[in-house]
């Protein structure tokens, strides 16, 4: 229950050992930083746009534009032919694959992203993982900690499981669609190809395929 096979689809990225078999899925937010202490070879093979901000901690793939405008404080791993909008701001421990979308005024932080995930608009993702052409719409926020600063739990069907993280959003699933202006809480499980309405304030699991929405 609850691992990384459940909710992506490992052809759809080049960073498969950050995933344990028998593991639950948030547990990769663990190894984002020793993975790119270790293996990060920095360079830029893209195209820059003006004058951009890219540390000396970055990978950048071939095709992927980086538009001015855009922060990138890194270690950061970024695919090909991906686009990184006008200020996109990219900090720590961010692996981005390829196709993807990293849009204006979205922040990222200690987050993984599959093949042709997008996040246009307004976004903030931290301490998060994006299957393969996850999207997020406009003003979307994965919120990575609780208000009473107790470690994420995560609801299943017939337990909550703590995961021992201070720090963890959500695990958004392959194609799953989430509506503009809503808010993961801490702990959010995302099937795959599953729909969030606009302006939905979820927490919990959604089942593969579900639709979740305010109750009212």
């Amino acid at each position: 229950m609850f691992e990384a096979s459940d909710y992506l689809d490992f052809q759809q990225t080049e960073h498969l050992s950050l995933f344990e078999p028998g593991k639950h899925v948030w547990e990769a937010l663990k190894q984002i930083e020793p993975y790119l202490q270790f293996r990060l070879n920095p360079g830029i093979h893209g195209q820059l746009i003006g004058k951009p901000f890219i540390s000396d901690k970055v990978y950048i793939g071939e095709g992927t534009i980086v538009e001015p405008g855009a922060y990138i404080l890194g270690p950061a791993w970024i695919g090909s032919n991906c686009r990184i909008r006008h200020g996109a701001y990219i900090r720590e421990n961010v692996i981005v694959g390829n196709d993807c979308v990293l849009g204006n005024s979205c922040e990222f932080k200690n987050c993984v992203l599959f093949n042709g995930a997008q996040v246009p608009h307004f976004s903030y993702v931290g301490d998060s993982i994006l299957g393969y052409k996850a999207h997020l719409g406009a003003g979307v926020i994965c919120s990575n900690v609780r208000l009473d600063q107790k470690k994420v739990t995560v609801r299943g069907s017939t337990e909550t499981i703590d995961t021992g993280l201070k720090k963890f959003a959500a695990i958004v699933g392959d194609k799953a669609e989430i509506g503009c202006n809503s808010v993961l809480n801490p702990g959010s499980m995302i099937g795959r190809n599953s729909t969030i309405f606009p302006g939905t304030i979820w927490i919990g699991t959604l089942e593969p395929g579900g639709v979740g929405r305010n109750r009212r």
